[in-house]
C-alpha cells in the first residue's frame, strides 16, 4: 500500500477528468471547423486565446457532469478498488459524459441554423414532434460524418480511459486511511463547487452564457468560449423571466409605446392572410439585395419577386427569434423571444391580446394551417391560447402520399388545399399558413428533381420550390371571389444557411424576407427603415383603421410616427436593439456595446466614446425589457391598455 492511502485512486480520477478537458477540446476544434464561416478566428493564437478563456466553462460543464462520478470515486470506503466497484465507476463515467458530449456534435450542424449554442429550450422544440425517430434517423443519414466523428471520438476516449486502472489493494491502518479519505472528500469537494460556479469568490454570482462575451472581440467568438453542455446546464433550471426596474413608467410610455392607437386609415374589413415561410431568409430573394451590391448574387426566387414590384417590400426587416414558435408568437401577437423563448416559459397560458383576437373583436373568422402532424412545432397549442377558430394540418389534409416523409405534407400541394379551405370561409377572415417544405434535409419532391437551381448551399432548391409553390397558390386564388378583398403577408420564420459574407454578419443572421401585397396595389414600393416581425400586428391593424387601443411592442409600417424604426432580439447571449444610428448590446441592466449601424458584424465596440445618443438607445433597451418583464409575468398580455 502507498504512503499516502487512496494515491493510485485519485491519480486515475484526475486522469479520468483531464481526458475530459483534451475531448472538449477536440469538440471545439471540430465545432469551429464546421462553423468557420459563421466564426471567424484569425489565427492559432486567437483560437488558444479564447480556449483559455473557456477552460472556465469547461470546468463547470465537467464537474457538473462528473459530479456522480467523482463522488463514489472518493467515497470514503473500502471497496473501491474492487473489480466490481471499478467497472461500475467506468459505466457511470461515459453514461454521463457521452451523452453530454454528444450535445457538442448537434451543434456542429444545428449552430447553423440557431446561431448559437444550443440550450435546454432544444428540448422543447424536439418534445412537439410526434415522428423524432424518423427525425433522428434522418439526421442520421444526412451527417452520418458527425456521427462518425462522435463514435470515433468515444472509441479513442474510451481506449484512453483504460490506459490507467486501479488495482485492488488492501487497507492496513483503517484510522490513516478513513481520516485521509475524508479530508480528501471534503478538499475535492470544495474544489469541485469552485469549479461549478467558476471561481471560488462568493460575492461573485457563478459564472454564466453572458460571462462568454467578456472575453471577445468579435461577438460570435463567444460560442467558441462556450460548450453546449454548459449552455444546457446553465439554462436547465434558469428563468431569465425576471422583473427589472430601471426606468420610470413615463419614460417606458413615452420611449416604448407599449399602446398603441391608430386613426390614420377608415374603418375596413379586409380579408387577411399571412404566410410564415419556413426559413426563408432575406438572403435568398433578389428583389430584397438591389440595392446591398453583393459580388456574384443570385437569388432563387422569381415568383416572389415579381410580386415585390406590386408590394410594400422590407428590405432592413429582421426575426425576433431563431425558432418557428417564436415566429408564431412574433407575427401574430406581437411577443418576441429573448434567451428563454416565450412559448416554452411558464407564461404563455394567458389570455393574450393578438391579432387573432383584435380581428376576431370584431367579426373575423380565424384559421391556423401547418402540414406537418398536428402538434408539431407546438402551434396548434399556441394556436389554441390565441383563440383561433380552426386549426388545419395533417390529419385535416388526409392524405398521406403528399408527405415528404420527413416534416409534413410538400408545400405545393399544402398550399393548394389552403386555397380551397380559404373558399369555404366566411368573409372577413384571418388566415396562417406556416409552410413546411424549405427545411432540412432539404429536398423537393422527386417530379420536380432539377427543375429548381441547386444554387451555392443546400436550401436553396428548396427556396425556390416553395417559391414556385408560392405561385401556384397566386394563380389559382387570384379567381377567386375574395381575392381582391385580401391583404398578403409573406415573411421569413428566421435565418438558414447563408453564402454570402453579407449574411454572415452577425446582426445579419436574423434578416429575413418580410413583404406586404395588396391586389388593389396600396402602399406598393420599398420601405427601408429597420422593420421587425412584430410590427407586423401593428402595421395590419393600422391598414385596416383599427379603431381601439391595443398592447403592441411593435410598431406601425406605414403611419406610426411616436415612435422611431428599431429592431430588438437577443443572439450571441444578449440582447441587441437597434435604431438610429447604432446597435446595442445590452445585458438585461445595462448596455456593454454600441456598434455603428453599419458594422453588422458588430467588430467594433464604439462603448469607450459613449454620446447622447448611445444613452438614450440604453434607456430604449432598459425601457422595453423592463415593460416586456412586467406585462409577462404579471400576465398583462390581454389587452390592459393603461398608459
Amino acid at each position: 500500500m502507498s504512503r499516502f492511502p487512496r494515491s493510485q485512486e485519485y491519480k486515475a480520477l484526475f486522469y479520468r477528468i483531464f481526458l475530459a478537458y483534451v475531448f472538449y477540446l477536440l469538440a471545439r476544434i471540430l465545432f469551429l471547423c464546421y462553423n468557420s464561416n459563421l466564426i471567424k478566428v484569425h489565427s492559432v493564437w486567437e483560437f488558444l486565446t479564447l480556449y483559455y478563456h473557456g477552460l472556465a466553462f469547461d470546468t463547470t460543464a465537467i464537474l457538473y457532469v462528473n459530479a456522480l462520478f467523482i463522488v463514489f470515486s472518493i467515497l470514503p470506503v473500502l471497496y473501491n478498488t474492487r473489480k466490481g466497484y471499478q467497472t461500475f465507476l467506468f459505466y457511470l463515467y461515459f453514461i454521463t459524459n457521452l451523452i453530454a458530449y454528444a450535445t457538442n456534435f448537434i451543434d456542429f450542424i444545428y449552430y447553423r441554423f440557431n446561431f448559437g449554442r444550443s440550450t435546454i429550450t432544444i428540448t422543447d422544440s424536439v418534445a412537439h414532434e410526434s415522428n423524432k425517430a424518423l427525425l433522428f434517423w434522418n439526421f442520421l443519414i444526412n451527417y452520418w460524418h458527425v456521427f462518425l466523428l462522435f463514435f470515433g471520438s468515444a472509441c479513442l476516449w474510451i481506449y484512453l480511459y483504460k490506459k490507467v486502472k486501479v488495482k485492488e489493494d488492501r487497507v492496513l491502518f483503517m484510522g490513516r486511511y478513513f481520516i485521509y479519505s475524508t479530508l480528501s472528500f471534503v478538499a475535492i469537494l470544495v474544489l469541485c463547487v469552485g469549479g461549478m460556479r467558476g471561481d471560488f469568490k462568493k460575492s461573485t454570482r457563478p459564472i454564466n452564457l453572458i460571462d462568454a462575451n467578456r472575453y471577445v472581440k468579435e461577438i460570435s467568438q463567444a460560442d467558441v468560449v462556450l460548450n453546449t453542455p454548459f449552455a444546457i446546464i446553465r439554462t436547465m433550471f434558469s428563468n431569465s423571466f425576471q422583473k427589472v426596474n430601471l426606468v420610470s413608467q413615463g419614460t417606458i410610455d413615452s420611449l416604448i409605446v407599449p399602446v398603441k392607437q391608430y386613426h390614420n386609415n377608415p374603418p375596413t374589413k379586409p380579408n387577411v392572410v399571412i404566410f410564415i415561410l419556413e426559413s426563408n431568409a432575406r438572403e435568398y430573394f433578389g428583389s430584397f439585395n438591389k440595392e446591398f451590391n453583393i459580388p456574384n448574387y443570385k437569388g432563387y426566387t422569381p415568383f416572389v419577386d415579381s410580386l415585390a414590384q406590386h408590394s410594400l417590400i422590407f428590405t432592413n426587416a429582421y426575426s425576433n427569434g431563431h425558432k418557428s414558435i417564436h415566429a408564431v408568437s412574433s407575427v401574430l401577437a406581437g411577443i418576441p423571444s429573448f434567451k428563454d423563448a416565450f412559448t416554452s416559459s411558464p407564461y404563455p397560458k394567458q389570455p393574450t391580446e393578438s391579432l387573432v383576437s383584435t380581428l376576431e373583436s370584431i367579426g373575423y373568422h380565424t384559421s391556423f394551417f401547418h402540414g406537418a402532424p398536428n402538434g408539431s412545432m407546438g402551434f396548434l397549442g399556441y394556436a389554441n391560447i390565441l383563440g383561433t377558430d380552426r386549426y388545419f394540418g395533417k390529419t385535416e389534409y388526409n392524405n398521406d402520399a403528399d408527405f415528404d416523409g420527413v416534416w409534413g405534407i410538400w408545400d405545393e400541394p399544402f398550399f393548394q388545399y389552403f386555397n380551397r379551405e380559404l373558399g369555404k370561409q366566411q368573409q372577413p377572415f384571418l388566415a396562417t399558413l406556416f409552410s413546411v417544405s424549405s427545411h432540412e434535409p432539404y429536398k423537393v419532391p422527386a417530379k420536380y428533381e432539377g427543375k429548381f437551381p441547386k444554387g451555392d448551399v443546400n436550401i436553396h432548391q428548396c427556396i425556390g420550390y416553395t417559391d414556385y409553390a408560392l405561385k401556384q397558390f397566386f394563380a389559382k386564388a387570384k379567381s377567386q371571389p375574395w381575392f381582391k378583398n385580401t391583404i398578403f403577408v409573406l415573411v421569413g420564420d428566421h435565418g438558414n444557411t447563408v453564402f454570402y459574407d453579407e449574411y454572415k454578419k452577425e446582426f445579419n443572421r436574423n434578416a429575413v424576407a418580410m413583404m406586404i401585397y395588396r391586389p388593389d396595389g396600396k402602399y406598393a414600393g420599398v420601405n427601408r427603415d429597420y422593420a421587425q416581425q412584430i410590427d407586423l400586428y401593428p402595421t395590419i391593424l393600422d391598414m385596416i383603421g383599427y379603431q381601439k387601443p391595443f398592447r403592441s411592442w411593435g410598431r406601425s409600417l406605414i403611419g406610426d410616427s411616436d415612435e422611431p424604426p428599431f429592431v430588438v432580439k437577443y443572439s450571441a447571449n444578449l440582447y441587441q436593439f437597434m435604431s438610429g444610428d447604432y446597435i446595442c448590446t445590452f445585458d438585461g441592466k445595462k448596455a456593454v456595446g454600441f456598434y455603428a449601424k453599419a458594422d453588422k458584424g458588430m467588430e467594433h465596440n464604439l462603448i469607450s466614446k459613449r454620446n447622447a445618443a448611445m444613452d438614450a438607445l440604453e434607456r430604449r433597451c432598459q425601457a422595453f425589457i423592463q415593460d416586456y418583464m412586467e406585462r409577462v409575468i404579471d400576465k398583462k398580455l390581454g389587452g390592459e391598455t393603461r398608459k
